[in-house]
């Protein structure tokens, strides 16, 4: 693994953090406070004998400094108080952000106008199942994903990064995109016309259709200007099972594996460019916009 691709994979760094506070708070509180107390206890013995002592021969002595003597020897290190405290702080974070939620930022406008860029999301980590931190291992299943699903899986062609996309396509599905409208196993998707979409960055107005995906309504934009082929697809895994022409392409997805386009159909590198995306890549499902500094009406659940 290149240093890019760690420091990218925040959960491996908490995971490390996480070991290294828990060893020195596991170590401070069975061995090392004992060594400590330990060292205490014989100085304080020495300090009472030699105040003993003092007495006996008729000397008064000042015993102030006692309480201070012990604070001092029993006082931890400045890195073990530390990591200590921070210990519980980072194994809560590791566990909450490794089985129940997931903070994301959107980065680019493929999912517009769904998601928009800026949006901070949470990502439900157990709905498609309980993975095993850093490897992401499947080890309980629950639900498998479904069409119309809003899904965040690491990019088959780079697993140190993040992708978010929509599920047109399960195991065994056979999709059709002809003249920018999708058929799913034979069954054309509906599309009601909406209010063009203004895109404020460019300043130029998309198509925007309200897309019925088996059962799940969303809305998507297409783009006029673009071709409706898909200009220079990878030779990506089991490529064959996916064919190409002047109006579009179609695909059966394999067993494992899942089909994921962009909402911003004509703006989006997504499996119609780089193939399949396998279960074992699956990080969760996106399902609450909790931020977005530039809009808060942004805030809430979505589609």
């Amino acid at each position: 693994m290149n240093l890019q691709a760690l420091l990218g994979n925040f959960a491996l760094i908490l995971f490390v953090l996480m070991v290294l506070t828990g060893v020195i708070w596991f170590m401070d509180t069975y061995f090392w406070s004992r060594q400590r107390r330990a060292k205490a206890d014989a100085a304080l013995a020495e300090f009472d004998a030699r105040i003993a002592k003092n007495a006996s021969d008729g000397v008064k002595s000042d015993t102030s400094s006692r309480a201070k003597i012990e604070a001092d020897l029993l006082r931890q290190p400045t890195w073990i108080e530390y990591s200590g405290s921070f210990f519980p702080v980072i194994a809560l974070v590791f566990f909450l952000r490794s089985f129940l939620y997931e903070p994301f930022k959107i980065p680019s406008s493929s999912m517009v106008p769904t998601l928009l860029v800026g949006d901070l999301i949470l990502v439900n980590k157990y709905t498609y199942g309980i993975r095993l931190p850093i490897v992401n291992k499947k080890i309980i299943s629950i639900n498998e994903p479904q069409r119309g699903d809003v899904m965040v899986f690491k990019y088959p062609k780079d697993t140190a990064v993040d992708y978010i996309k929509r599920v047109v396509g399960v195991p065994g599905d056979k999709i059709v995109y002809k003249n920018k409208h999708l058929t799913v196993n034979g069954k054309e998707v509906s599309y009601k016309p909406l209010p063009d979409y203004l895109d404020d960055e460019n300043l130029t107005y998309y198509k925007q259709w309200q897309e019925d995906l088996t059962g799940v309504d969303h809305k998507i934009l297409t783009d006029e200007r673009a071709p409706n082929f898909v200009p220079n697809p990878d030779a990506f895994p089991q490529h064959e099972l996916c064919s190409y022409n002047t109006e579009g392409f179609a695909c059966t997805v394999p067993a494992g594996q899942y089909f994921m386009m962009g909402d911003n159909r004509d703006n989006s590198l997504d499996s119609r460019y780089w193939g399949f995306v396998p279960d074992q890549n699956i990080v969760g499902k996106a399902f609450f916009v909790w931020m977005n500094l530039g809009n808060l009406k942004r805030i809430g659940s979505f589609h």
